[in-house]
């Protein structure tokens, strides 16, 4: 740090310095600080040809000392790389490692990966496991037709006609203020013992089903006894379905009505405060009730929408939203006078969660002004929907509305873009309390082949946003077994605790008539689903055979991952699919474009790329070679992937036949064994059925070493291939510890351990004492440095991780080391493969003092070389220290070595929080390069709500204007308002959980939310580089070389003199977005590839008109019309009429009064609509 009263050039204490060999540079005050991004320039850097700089170096000077020159530093790095080279050879063992493996050859045998034989049986078994779940999917859904079609509607039934097992009946019953509670249960509902089933993670009752409704539902309804009534059938084909199929996992019926009956019994998963789950709202049953969606909501703005109108309408927006998917396209726009998108998106985009959060978001800054203009929000709907140029659906094309009311019909609308075919459905929602006429509302669904809804409160928002799939729903009953295929969803979360699953759905229809010749019924009753572990699917994958950077991954047509190891959500929320898109989940590039898009379209397809790869402490970058293999799972939308890199085409299998060699190798886990032989450490992996699984190692090589005494390594329940290079490892690296490390002294070259890892699951660290600060994963295959390893080569050093805002290193007894590791290539017959990799641990602050030794200019062991007052002498990094800083930084930007005695605590850390003016200089040199990425699957700590005012949520406040005038007092407003308040006041909990809250548990600790990495990596400079850089009037020089055969770049450096060359700095830490990522406006401009379902059930053309429909029925369907109609198929005479009447003051009050003291303590909705359409 510059002291205030020097300038630039001045000396310090210590060695002179030589005289500035730049002309005119005398000493004057520093400049201001100095901004690297901004100016014309990026760096203010020069780089000098090198016979001017060494001239500039050796020029004489006053001082004694001058900056060392380009020959000497190249010397220095030499020593460095024979120290480390020598140190390697002598304690890593690599090559007597590799005589080890020639010497037990017949212990081993090599196996070959073949990547599309390999592929090819994966994608076939997962064919199979999901076929077997598609035949019970199909038993289910014909069988739930055939019980509702033999069922007779009851208009009489009772709750306590019904027996069934209400699974939030225990958690009600517990709640003093749930509904039975308070009503008084009237429902005969069963009480369940239940056994703890590991394979569904909960305790479950074999003999039943469990029945789920949502809150919002009232039980005892006569549509809801009669749907408990029929669907209590299923419960013996479920149980039939599981004895033909045990792995069968949850089995369950979401139904159109709201009811979920799902088995076997299990307890619902009770939030904390309001349950918010409806099945209709899952993933799985929308993907199953309807084909993909165009849709373009509008919204009224005009000044007659009054707060508290407004409010819901946005509410009723977010929620409409939710009934949305990834194969869903949608826009939003708010019109008056004049429509215009809500957003920044300008035309339809995909449905998926960071897009509709970015609608969301803008549909609350919607502010009321102007007059209702219906034609503008049509014809930019219409206009949306006929963009040809973009990604979409192009299935279901709709327009929601969202209005308080209107006179006016826009016919002429219609007619130039929808009639006479109406490809575009028309749904209008009715928002708030008003004394408008609706039958123009009305009239544009019923005509437009929609449906027409009412949305007085917010107690009728969720049902009446999700109704219209019923609608959608009507082409696939008419197209009939067409439309019985089998989906299966993207992956989410498991609303019961089986953690990420896909699903498989089936629709199940309506197959009842209204009478004896009567039409038809065009309801979907439901939809039938069977979930799917992804575990399960892994099961079926190679586990070890892959080597550590193997792997198998899955996408669907969306491109996102089902199976990918870096599929890891931090957080889940169920009420959201997991997408991570394949070109996320990796470093995206053009080649992984490609594979994508062949993927996506269902082709076959190999290829080799040279790629990035990130680490798996995400810290560092390499450049790997990669083998791409892929096939599609046939009768599913997946696709499945095989990487390999060259050197895992071939693996060891052990051959241990010989038993009592099994023993004596065995003999090398147990701990008596450790102090002479080296701790060892064992992956823990699933070896046998019956052993217990532990997080400490320490513990799971108790139950390891227990079972192997009651059963052999070639017992049935075991994984013999896992348990024989278990043992052929052990007994290998006990031979590395007899051959090389027992008889050598670590001190001599201060090194705190020696270590092997293998792809067996050994981990041997020498001496036992050494493996109590062993701090690497105990799986290999998890193990940072192991991969990285693997993947380069040459030796790689790995710090100790630190973060800049912990604090440092606690330089204590001498513990704190650096890894330094190496892979050990076998060449066997031809074939190549690095089964192993070994390593030493070196003693920090020895090796840093051995460091400086190094990099100095002594010749031999002795005593520091001194420079005469009458002799020049180049600085170097031991005695001149003071002014001069050497440092070891390795390929990722971190900090190793360094002469500076106060930086071995900041070992680790990334350098440009050590000396961020020289880490900025490197990078702009091309001594490094940097890499962006974004994590989608990041937990953030949720933000404190703001406090924008004193009025309670979501309610609309008058201004005193509105109090002193009397239309206002008799205007649905005010009514609506009072009805509201009174809520408030009896239902203060209304006002007061959010979503989140009331869905439970996760969501209110931490949320998912997207973070920012920043990577860095070795550039394209691979030479010996003299630089300067040009701070003002405070240049520093430094010289820069990569060190052979490592990931070590060694810098020699000037220390700073100015603080104005402090100011630039690299960051390297994760970052979090608050835009959630890219731009997401610039993201939809460029949309990556995919495909939507094969199949789509949208619209047709035949259309029926009831006797009584004709004053909704479009120009060709009204008498003395010439327009020939299309004959009769789609019903569309349920489209939502209602009465409406402006109401009096005195009318409107007794309503409200009577609606008030007629409401139970929690508000339960009727189910009412199209569900009321249901009975026969």
């Amino acid at each position: 740090m510059a002291v205030p009263a020097r300038t630039c050039g001045a000396s310090r204490p210590g060695p002179a310095r030589t005289a500035s060999p730049w002309p005119g540079r005398g000493p004057r005050p520093c400049p201001g600080p100095w901004l690297p991004a901004s100016g014309p320039a990026r760096p203010l850097l020069l780089l000098l040809p090198p016979l001017l700089l060494l001239s500039l170096l050796a020029a004489p000077g006053a001082s004694a000392y001058s900056f060392p020159q380009q020959h000497t530093m190249q010397h220095w790095a030499r020593r460095l790389e024979q120290e480390i080279d020598g140190v390697m050879r002598i304690f890593g063992g690599v090559q007597q490692l590799r005589e080890i493996y020639k010497d037990n050859r017949n212990l081993f045998e090599v196996q070959e990966n073949e990547p599309q034989k390999l592929v090819e049986k994966v994608a076939g078994d997962i064919e199979s496991l999901l076929d077997r779940k598609v035949q019970a999917l199909k038993r289910l859904a014909d069988a739930a037709e055939n019980f509702q079609k033999a069922h007779r509607w009851q208009d009489n039934i009772k709750e306590e006609d019904i027996m069934y097992y209400d699974a939030k009946a225990d958690a009600e019953l517990d709640d003093p203020e749930s509904e039975d509670m308070e009503r008084g249960s009237k429902t005969s509902t069963l009480r369940l013992d239940f056994v703890e089933d590991p394979n569904f993670k909960n305790k479950v009752n074999y003999s039943y089903t469990a029945v789920q409704i949502p809150t919002d539902i009232y039980k005892g309804s006569t549509v809801i006894l009669n749907e408990l009534n029929w669907t209590e059938a299923l419960e013996n084909v479920f149980i039939e379905n599981r004895r033909q199929d045990p792995t069968l996992l949850w089995q369950v019926f979401g139904s159109a009505t709201g009811v979920t009956r799902y088995y076997p019994a299990t307890p619902w998963r009770a939030p904390k405060k309001i349950d918010l789950y409806d099945v209709r709202r899952r993933p799985w049953y929308i993907q199953g009730a309807s084909s993909p969606k165009d849709m373009v909501i509008i919204v009224d703005v005009s000044g007659s929408v009054s707060g508290l109108t407004l409010k819901l309408m946005k509410t009723s927006v977010c929620e409409m939203l939710d009934t949305l998917s990834d194969d869903d396209y949608v826009n939003v726009a708010s019109f008056n006078e004049k429509a215009q998108p809500v957003s920044c998106f300008t035309h339809l985009v995909q449905a998926n969660v960071r897009n509709k959060k970015v609608f969301k978001e803008a549909v609350q800054g919607m502010v009321a002004k102007g007059t209702t203009g219906y034609k503008a929000g049509f014809e930019y709907a219409f206009d949306q929907l006929q963009n040809s140029n973009i990604t979409r659906a192009n299935c279901n094309k709709m327009i929601m509305m969202f209005t308080d009311g209107g006179e006016d019909r826009v016919q002429d609308v219609f007619e130039k873009y929808n009639w006479p075919n109406r490809t575009v459905r028309v749904f209008t929602f009715s928002v708030g309390q008003h004394n408008y006429d609706v039958t123009p509302l009305q009239w544009m669904a019923c005509t437009n082949k929609g449906y027409y809804f009412e949305i007085p409160s917010i107690g009728a928002i969720r049902i009446n946003t999700q109704e219209y799939l019923d609608v959608l729903g009507r082409p696939m009953v008419l197209a009939g077994k067409e439309a019985k295929q089998v989906q299966w969803t993207n992956v989410y979360e498991d609303a019961l605790g089986l953690g990420l699953v896909v699903t498989g759905t089936l629709p199940v229809f309506n197959l009842t008539q209204d009478g004896p010749g009567e039409k038809k019924n065009q309801l979907i009753l439901g939809v039938m689903g069977i979930d799917v572990a992804l575990n399960d699917i892994k099961k079926l994958t190679p586990n070890y055979t892959l080597g550590a950077n193997g792997y198998v991954f899955a996408i669907d047509l969306n491109g996102y991952v089902l199976l990918h190891p870096n599929l890891k959500p931090q957080t889940t929320n169920f009420r959201e699919p997991v997408t991570l898109d394949f070109l996320d989940a990796e470093l995206e590039d053009e080649n992984k474009e490609e594979i994508r898009r062949s993927m996506i379209d269902g082709n076959k397809g190999h290829k080799q790329i040279r790629t990035l790869v990130k680490s798996l402490d995400e810290r560092y970058i390499d450049e790997v070679i990669r083998n791409y293999t892929w096939v599609p799972i046939r009768s599913t939308n997946y696709s499945l992937g095989l990487v390999l890199p060259p050197y895992s085409t071939f693996y060891l299998q052990a051959n241990l036949s010989d038993q009592i060699l099994q023993v004596k190798y065995f003999e090398f886990l147990l701990p008596s064994s450790f102090e002479s032989e080296g701790h060892v450490f064992i992956a823990p992996r699933e070896y046998c059925k019956d052993l217990n699984a532990s997080d400490n190692n320490t513990e799971f090589l108790k139950n390891f070493i227990e079972l192997m005494e009651k059963v052999t390594p070639d017992s049935k329940q075991c994984n013999n291939f896992l348990l024989h290079n278990l043992i052929l490892d052990t007994g290998i690296t006990q031979q590395l510890v007899e051959r090389v490390w027992r008889d050598q002294d670590l001190n001599t070259y201060s090194l705190l351990a020696v270590f092997a890892a293998t792809d067996g699951g050994i981990t041997r660290i020498f001496p036992n004492k050494a493996a109590e600060d062993w701090t690497e994963n105990p799986e290999p295959f998890n193990a940072s440095f192991y991969r990285r390893s693997l993947d380069n080569h040459g030796y790689i050093f790995k710090p100790p991780h630190q973060d800049a805002l912990l604090r440092p290193l606690e330089l204590e007894n001498d513990t704190v080391g650096v890894l330094v590791s190496t892979a050990v290539e076998l060449s066997l017959g031809g074939r190549t493969l690095r089964p192993a990799v070994v390593g030493v641990k070196l003693d920090l602050e020895a090796w840093a003092e051995k460091f400086k030794v190094l990099a100095s200019n002594r010749t031999h062991q002795d005593q520091p070389q001194k420079c005469g007052p009458s002799s020049h002498c180049e600085m170097d990094c031991e005695v001149n220290n003071e002014d001069l800083l050497c440092v070891l930084i390795d390929d990722g930007g971190f900090l190793v070595l360094s002469n500076q005695n106060h930086q071995w605590d900041q070992v680790g850390r990334f350098f440009s929080d050590v000396d961020a003016n020289l880490m900025l200089a490197l990078y702009n040199n091309s001594f490094y390069t940097r890499k962006e990425s974004y994590d989608y699957q990041a937990a953030c700590a949720p933000q404190p709500p703001g406090n924008l005012g004193a009025a309670p949520r979501g309610v609309f406040v008058p201004t005193i204007a509105d109090f002193l005038n009397l239309a206002w007092w008799t205007s649905a407003a005010a009514w609506s308002l009072f009805q509201q308040l009174l809520y408030g006041l009896i239902y203060h909990s209304w006002f007061q959980a959010d979503p989140a809250e009331a869905e439970g548990s996760p969501e209110t600790r931490e949320s998912s939310c997207v973070m920012k990495q920043t990577q860095y990596y070795f550039g394209t400079v691979n030479a010996s580089y003299n630089a300067i850089i040009d701070c003002g009037n405070c240049s520093r020089l430094f010289h820069a070389q990569r060190l052979t055969n490592t990931n070590l770049l060694f810098v020699v450096a000037e220390k700073p003199l100015c603080s104005q060359c402090e100011a630039g700095r690299l960051l390297q830490k994760e970052t979090h977005c608050p835009a959630d990522g890219p731009e997401q406006c610039d993201l939809v401009q460029r949309p990556r590839y995919r495909r939507g379902p094969h199949i789509c059930f949208d619209y047709n053309a035949t259309v029926s008109w009831g006797s009584g429909d004709l004053d909704f029925a479009p120009p060709c369907a009204r008498p003395g019309r010439p327009v020939p109609c299309i004959s009769p198929q789609e019903d569309t005479s349920d489209c939502g009429r209602g009465a409406s009447f402006p109401p009096s003051l005195g009318v409107l009050v007794s309503l409200q009064l009577l609606l008030l003291l007629g409401l139970p303590p929690r508000p339960q909705l009727q189910v009412h609509t199209l569900a009321a359409s249901r009975r026969l």
